[in-house]
């Protein structure tokens, strides 16, 4: 009766873990593909417009911000009036009435999945849905300065390039002229040098600033484990924080210590402002309508007559590729490598990453190199499966002796325990040996977690067939026919072909364990399988490729080595042939009350 209500609540359970993953998941993980219409805002904050649910990846998920942001991207860049960007990281434009940078896109990575969808955008001008740009001047009193409405001289014919800087220029009617050199490198780094020359009659005092302006509109999701939002690095330390909502609330939010670097970041890509040899503040703020802004103010200088001062600041503007994150810090960006949020596993994610690039380096295809990657971390990690099932049959041997012990000392469990721990040190028995392989896969699984679903690297990656990118979910679920039936099904019945065979391959592999002598464990057992095909369903393609991999080498590794322990195997057979007699025993018992 016992064991029929445990296996009560192990169902209950198990359904409650179904049901309430598909909770957190429809909350924590909306699909982009159905964009949700938006509600009105707050009543205690009427000057917020309500804002979707964001995705995993970011962008404009509303069907009206898109077509919106289409119309609004072609009226403002036809319009005349800017700076063509060509570099091999970045393409886009500066627009000349502000010497605004609102127009960037990222040219080695596309859209979305499909071949044709032109390139990443980054940065949109201010007014569209999508809006995020940069911006460097100055601000002072007495002195008639530069604004987002001064409309600045740029060379004719010029282009800003790698090898090619651009001076723009503005000079008011008191004899200050006012100069931001642009240039830009191979990747995602673009320089501003602020220069204020007076050839007036009396000194100015003026204070140089940069700013990046975006919309949470396209934020990416900012959850437990992955940082999305404000970001900044303050006396050698990465602050991931505040977060959007945060900000919202508190208004402004002043950072202490030296700026080293301050920005926007999404999971893939970051706006990012990096003072040069002169110390900056810098602060966050909330600006109303679903937008911010993150602000560096250099102190204020003044500029005497026949001087000129100037201020040098960097913007990336990129893909967050942890090679180009690194040469960075290596040429004096300080822990902008950190920019991605690796967490608690970054000593194992790096290394799993560096490998991962290098065997696609090799076999071209991510899926491949996967699974070349579990067959590597299960040949490391053998020799400990060796040791496993050696204790684990040194526990076999040493069983009669335990008995023993626990029937001389059934009344004195202190002494029972004591017994027990000198016949395993006697015998050279670890209890404990079978766990480590465990303990060992958790933080080695939870990196490649990590590494998926960070790591630009495998941004719409295929494997094959069906399978087209590795960082998303199996797109194809079996509810639906593969597709053929016109619904979507609740993400924990999404069941994909990997999460199948995630399911059968982890019920093999049980299988192929010692028999339980628990019913409840053994109960558990059988169900544990299912229960993790539904709850793996909406993760990463990739991971269920490891996980899948891992669980079938896992199968080949025990039957080779229950043919090196023979014992092992025979006394798992007995002990399911005992369970057997011990079930056909109780049925007449049972029938007989």
């Amino acid at each position: 009766m016992d064991n029929q209500r445990n296996i009560i609540l192990a169902v209950v359970l198990t359904a409650l873990v179904l049901f309430g993953w598909d909770a957190g998941l429809r909350y924590l993980y909306p699909q982009a593909e159905k964009p949700k219409p938006e509600a009105s805002a707050p009543a205690s904050v009427p000057d917020e417009p309500a804002r979707a649910k964001p995705t995993r990846e970011g962008g404009l998920t509303s069907a009206a911000d898109l077509a919106l942001e289409k119309k609004d991207l072609k009226q403002a860049l036809s319009s005349g009036g800017r700076l063509p960007i060509k570099a091999p990281g970045l393409s886009g434009s500066i627009n000349l009435t502000g010497a605004i940078l609102d127009d960037l896109v990222i040219n080695r990575h596309r859209q979305s999945i499909e071949k044709d969808s032109g390139p990443a955008r980054l940065f949109s001008p201010a007014g569209t849905p999508a809006q995020h740009f940069a911006q460097f001047g100055w601000v002072g009193e007495g002195a008639d300065l530069p604004d987002a409405k001064t409309v600045w001289s740029a060379p004719k014919g010029a282009t800003l390039t790698p090898d090619t800087p651009v001076d723009l220029s503005w000079t008011n009617s008191t004899g200050q002229t006012f100069t931001i050199t642009f240039a830009i490198d191979q990747d995602y780094m673009i320089t501003a040098k602020q220069t204020v020359a007076n050839r007036g009659e009396g000194s100015v005092a003026v204070q140089p600033f940069a700013l990046i302006n975006r919309t949470d509109k396209t934020a990416s999701l900012d959850s437990f484990n992955v940082h999305s939002g404000p970001i900044g690095a303050f006396d050698d330390a990465v602050q991931y924080g505040p977060n959007y909502d945060d900000l919202r609330d508190e208004g402004t939010v002043n950072n202490d210590g030296d700026t080293e670097w301050i920005g926007f970041t999404d999971v893939y890509w970051l706006s990012a402002l990096i003072p040069g040899t002169t110390p900056a503040g810098s602060d966050f703020r909330a600006l109303g309508g679903g937008n911010y802004r993150a602000d560096l103010m250099y102190r204020p200088v003044t500029v005497a007559v026949g001087k000129q001062v100037s201020t040098e600041t960097r913007l990336f503007a990129g893909a967050k590729e942890s090679a180009a994150l690194a040469d960075y810090e290596e040429s004096g960006v300080p822990k902008f490598s950190r920019a991605i949020d690796w967490g608690w596993f970054e000593v194992i994610e790096k290394p799993i990453l560096w490998l991962l690039k290098k065997l696609f380096t090799l076999v071209g295809n991510f899926g491949v190199a996967i699974i070349l990657l579990t067959v590597i971390v299960r040949g490391i990690m053998f020799p400990i499966a060796q040791r496993q099932f050696a204790s684990m049959a040194a526990m076999r041997a040493v069983q009669p002796k335990m008995k023993a012990i626990q029937e001389r000392y059934k009344d004195d469990k202190q002494k029972q325990q004591q017994e027990i721990m000198a016949l395993y040190k006697k015998e050279g028995v670890n209890p404990l040996a079978g766990c480590l392989p465990i303990f060992l896969q958790i933080p080695i699984f939870f990196a490649l977690y990590k590494v998926l679903i960070l790591a630009i690297e495998m941004r719409h990656q295929p494997f094959i067939l069906w399978i087209k990118d590795l960082s998303a979910p199996d797109p194809l679920h079996i509810l639906n026919l593969f597709g053929l039936l016109p619904f979507t099904p609740p993400s924990f019945l999404g069941i994909g072909i990997l999460a199948v065979l995630l399911g059968v391959t982890m019920w093999f592999q049980f299988r192929l364990n010692p028999a339980q002598m628990d019913p409840v464990q053994e109960q558990m057992f059988k169900i544990m399988p299912w229960v993790m095909m539904f709850i793996m369903a909406p993760f990463a393609a990739g991971l269920l490729l490891y996980w899948t991999t891992s669980n079938l080498l896992t199968i080949a590794q025990q039957s080779y080595l229950y043919s090196r322990h023979p014992q092992l195997k025979a006394q798992a057979e007995k002990d399911a042939e005992d369970k057997k007699r011990a079930a056909e025993r109780e049925k007449p018992a049972k029938s007989g009350k």
